[in-house]
């Protein structure tokens, strides 16, 4: 085991799992700026005051995954080690300095620049700033999980007195997908599925708030299309693969701070291992 410390900047949104009960990957960068994955942690079940806000500092005990997940940046954390250090860094009127000084100090240059890097060394995690946010389009999807992980997940939670949460998040039956280009000669357009937690949170607010689920699908793109990526912000993505989809990358969270307010160096990109 080795003691982390690691700037949280993504959470994705929880599924139901066989084997880990509840997965949400979270990902972050340690003070270096390499990027680390941690999981399982299931989130919702973890103590009030072990509960980390995205960029906040934690530390945490973990052990390099070994086996079929290959992925250099994946961490398996004893959750019970998680220390919560300090406040979350705060943004002040759309700048976001402070937390770009850690999080995009290895922004890579393209989504075609991380597939390379991806065959070589198995980088699955990064952050790119894309050249043009064309669309999210949005698609119905299915309104429930496959009933196999339902009847799997109560049954363990039924005996499992440390879990708080005994029902299972409930599903967005909605996929929002991003349609994009990157700043690569090479780049043909990408449309990549949005799994940022956010979007998931956002969505049921609003149907909560008396939304029909076609207005609270309208709402989150309108969020994460017109304002997140509209043409007053300088708009990064976090992406990552997924362990049973090694080929598939995904945005997993977004950075989205006033023109000129990133904390980028010099504002620009830059190759991650050069």
């Amino acid at each position: 085991m080795e003691l982390l410390k690691v700037l949280v900047a993504v959470k994705t949104y929880p599924i139901p799992s066989a084997k880990y009960d509840e997965l949400s990957c979270t990902a972050g960068v340690r003070e270096s700026g390499e990027f680390v994955r941690l999981y399982p942690i299931n989130y919702r079940d973890l103590p009030w005051d072990q509960q980390f806000k995205k960029y906040q500092w934690i530390e945490v005990l973990a052990e390099k995954h070994t086996g079929r997940d290959f992925r250099k940046e994946s961490w398996r954390p004893d959750s019970t080690s998680v220390r919560l250090v300090g406040e979350p860094i705060p943004t002040v009127r759309g700048d976001w300095t402070k937390r770009g000084e850690y999080v995009l100090k290895n922004v890579a240059r393209s989504m075609e620049y991380l597939r390379e890097r991806q065959e070589i060394d198995h980088t699955s995690l990064g952050v790119i700033r894309p050249r043009e946010v064309v669309d999210l389009v949005v698609t119905p999807d299915s309104a429930e999980w496959k009933q196999t992980f339902l009847d799997e997940l109560r049954q363990t939670r039924l005996w499992d007195a440390r879990t708080k949460s005994r029902e299972p998040p409930r599903k967005v039956p909605w996929r929002f997908q991003y349609r994009f280009h990157c700043e690569d000669a090479r780049c043909k357009g990408h449309k990549m599925t949005n799994e940022d937690w956010e979007v998931g949170a956002l969505y049921w607010r609003l149907v909560d708030g008396g939304a029909t689920p076609e207005e609270a699908a309208e709402g989150v793109r309108k969020k994460f299309l017109d304002e997140i990526c509209g043409p007053r912000r300088e708009t990064h993505f976090f992406v990552g693969t997924v362990l049973s989809y090694p080929k598939s990358w995904l945005v997993i969270g977004t950075f989205w701070p006033e023109l000129g307010k990133s904390g980028s160096p010099a504002g620009k990109t830059r190759d991650l291992f050069s």
